[in-house]
């Protein structure tokens, strides 16, 4: 497969390849320069419920969250 080089510098994956590998937009990468054009890229493992904290902030509903009552133990 080929691809090509953005004039930002980015590299598009084929389609082909991220279906086969599940990859989805902000997967990242390790990139190393083996020799003169030459690299390897390799997909780096997501951490377990990694952006959770910065997807909770993006919701843009504001004081969405209500707690409900509860009882305590003493009246048990």
């Amino acid at each position: 497969m080929q691809t090509v080089l953005s004039s930002k510098g980015q590299v598009i994956l084929p389609v082909e390849l991220r279906r086969e590998d599940q990859l989805e937009p902000g997967q990242r990468f390790l990139v190393e320069r083996l020799e003169d054009g030459v690299y390897l890229f390799k997909k780096l493992a997501l951490q377990p419920n990694e952006g959770l904290v910065d997807w909770l902030r993006a919701c843009p509903e504001s004081d969405w969250f209500q707690s409900l009552p509860s009882e305590t133990t003493d009246a048990l």
